[in-house]
């Protein structure tokens, strides 16, 4: 993080002054009595914590971190919280952490922090001394955290289970800042029992190392689920029969390894559909061979998506012998047989196995079928099914229409949302970095789980998975605009893909939503969009005209410029601030925002020299910004990258169309 270390000196500076009677001049006869250290600081307001929690409160003073903390540990907590423990307090100033279980004190530890069960004794007694009234026990996941400054500083996480000690954490990281921990008392479990990603994109799939990079990520967030479910990987989809090669396998391996460390399920996705003969056994088998193979290694959540088929034609002649001509009926009904085989004789054999996750051919809308009529009849009620919503890329998501669709499908639905995938014809040329709206507040009530399909491009993906996260964890204050801000923080806060920070820093936070808001429309398969083009600056642009049309034309044409410059400077600021991966995958965007962001100061240029006057000059500019922005117009997608590949968009419909107009304003 740039500055990190300048920040904490100017920190440790101000806490020194306030408790040293040295800090004016005095004479080498008199020496300064030296006071001892604080045990509060004043406090700071609340932290802004990302998932938002289910309640936070100010307990009191914040909490000094120096010196030696203990970190006093059940069994309960996981090597992987412990670790996460220790450089949390590290990165708040701890010269030395010490992890043990309940015993003794260590001698000279200046805080303590207690990680347990919520129901322990001592975690009880320690929040009941604290006055802060939790409820135990609490759901899955959920921990309460309290802590406060005073004569005995301390901190106690209680937890339900493993996963909610390392949320635990995962928010005290979050409390912290440089030199402190804020005085809060923290309730906090998820409204969705399943929240994370499905990647299930067509295209160039993520690397092994941005799926590494991707698990990391879900644990900062309280993602718990990810689907590998990549359309172009052959022995996901065309060559399911197959086994993996030794050496993919040896990565998928590595991803559970990762996935296990960080809390999130890795789920394991086979695709037969495409030439699956549902009456054979032989298929059948091989099916259930493939899923061993990584229960084997450690998966225990599967599932059998079957979707973008035909059931318009079957695999083999078998099938209609069985079942009849095709149709949508026949095709429902071979798929629950099947899918009821794989909970039967695969999950309910299998100790540890979550219910079976499918997504079916018709995956999105509410109207019924003989399709859907099929599958609710005969599938096993515990087989979890997937929704896209009322379209394949939905215009919203909304209580309603989740109460239809379970109406339809005789179950509540898992929500495969299809937001920012950037897959299909009308994206081409989109980086989708809008906020996650349009999902509405209750569905907690109604889903049983969010998985958002990102992009192509992982890191970039990362602003749409923390509002997706954010919403899934806490539906009911969901604020949209919040969590698209909290995305930007959490990219500044990064000094690199994969290493935490506990300052953002603000001129690369509002680079990013600058960059954001030119990244912000979202398109339906039509191309039309769904999230209308960069609201701010074509708010920005409204303001100048009708300022302009009012007469100051002075004062419109410089508050325009401002936000041009910051257009045009922003991607240098975001190169310097910001992980290398987002930088990589943006980098055609970010090379095309600069220009863009050059024929928007010229432009703005042209028209001050227009109300001063300077026709020759105007003519100048306005030439410079049409080369500028011819320049950015040549900016293409990187082949291998995405898919389909084009032309590269900045707030298109909106930016170009004001450097295009604005020769014309008089």
């Amino acid at each position: 993080m740039l500055g990190r270390n300048a920040r904490w000196s100017a920190v440790v500076a101000t806490l020194m002054c306030a408790v040293l009677a040295a800090c004016t001049n005095t004479t080498p006869q008199e020496p300064t009595p030296t006071a001892p250290p604080p045990t509060s600081l004043p406090a700071t307001g609340l932290p802004q914590v990302t998932p938002q929690p289910q309640e936070m409160q100010r307990l009191g003073d914040d909490i000094p971190v120096r010196g030696k903390v203990e970190v006093v540990v059940d069994p309960l907590v996981d090597q992987p919280t412990r670790d996460l423990a220790v450089l949390v307090l590290r990165l708040a100033g701890a010269s030395d952490v010490v992890v043990r279980e309940p015993g003794p004190p260590s001698e000279g530890a200046a805080l303590s922090v207690r990680i347990g069960e919520r129901t322990s004794p001592t975690v009880v007694k320690g929040l009941q001394e604290l006055g802060f009234a939790a409820p135990a026990p609490l759901p899955p996941e959920g921990y309460v955290l309290a802590g406060r400054g005073g004569g005995n500083p301390v901190v106690f996480i209680g937890a339900s289970d493993a996963a909610g000690a390392y949320y635990g954490v995962q928010t005290l990281r979050q409390v912290a800042s440089p030199g402190r921990l804020a005085g809060v008392g923290i309730v906090d479990h998820p409204a969705m029992p399943l929240r994370g990603t499905v990647e299930g994109f067509y295209g160039p799939p993520w690397t092994h190392a941005e799926r590494m990079d991707q698990l990391a990520f879900y644990g900062d967030v309280k993602l718990n689920t990810y689907i590998y479910a990549p359309k172009d990987d052959p022995y996901h989809r065309e060559k399911w029969r197959e086994a993996y090669p030794a050496g993919d396998l040896a990565q998928v391996k590595q991803l559970i390894q990762q996935a296990a460390a960080h809390h999130v399920k890795f789920t394991f996705a086979l695709s037969p559909g495409t030439s699956i003969c549902y009456s054979d056994d032989a298929d059948f088998r091989a099916l259930l061979a493939k899923l061993q193979t990584v229960y084997d290694e450690g998966v225990r959540d599967f599932s059998v998506p079957l979707d973008d088929i035909s059931y318009t034609r079957w695999n083999c002649a078998g099938d209609q012998a069985k079942y009849g001509k095709p149709s949508e009926g026949a095709a429902g009904q071979a798929q629950a047989e099947l899918l009821n085989r794989v909970q039967r004789e695969f999950v309910d054999t299998h100790p540890g196995v979550a219910p079976l996750q499918f997504v079916p051919t018709e995956y999105s809308d509410v109207e019924d079928s003989a399709y859907k009529t099929a599958i609710r009849t005969a599938l096993d009620p515990r087989v979890l099914v997937m929704w896209t919503g009322d379209g394949v890329i939905p215009r919203q998501i909304t209580v309603s229409d989740a109460q239809q669709a379970e109406k339809v499908w005789g179950r509540k639905l898992f929500l495969w949302d299809n937001y920012p995938v950037n897959d299909f014809d009308g994206s081409v040329g989109r980086l989708l970095l809008g906020p996650y709206e349009k999902r509405e507040r209750g569905l907690s009530g109604q889903l049983v789980g969010d998985v958002s399909n990102p992009m192509n491009l992982a890191a970039a993906s990362k602003v749409v998975e923390i509002g997706a996260a954010d919403f899934a964890w806490n539906d009911a204050a969901f604020d949209p605009q919040r969590a698209w801000r909290a995305a930007a923080e959490y990219l500044a806060g990064r000094r690199a893909a994969g290493e935490p920070g506990l300052v953002a820093d603000q001129a690369t936070v509002d680079a990013l939503m600058v960059f954001f808001d030119l990244e912000h429309m979202a398109p339906l398969p039509s191309g039309r969009p769904w999230l209308p083009p960069a609201p701010e600056l074509a708010r920005r642009i409204q303001e100048f005209r009708d300022g302009w049309d009012r007469g100051d034309r002075a004062g419109s044409v410089a508050a325009l410029r401002g936000y041009a410059q910051a257009i045009a400077d922003a991607p240098e600021q975001i190169g310097r601030g910001v992980p290398a991966d987002f930088v990589a995958d943006a980098k055609p965007w970010l090379t095309a925002t600069e220009l863009w962001g050059k024929a928007l100061v010229a432009t703005v240029d042209g028209l001050q020299a227009r109300a001063n006057g300077d026709e020759a000059s105007t003519f100048e500019h306005f030439t410079a910004a049409r080369q500028f922005a011819d320049q950015a117009k040549q900016i293409r997608t990187l082949p291998g990258e995405v898919r389909p590949q084009g032309q590269v968009l900045v707030a298109d419909g909106v930016l170009d169309k004001f450097v295009e107009q604005a020769p014309g304003i008089r």
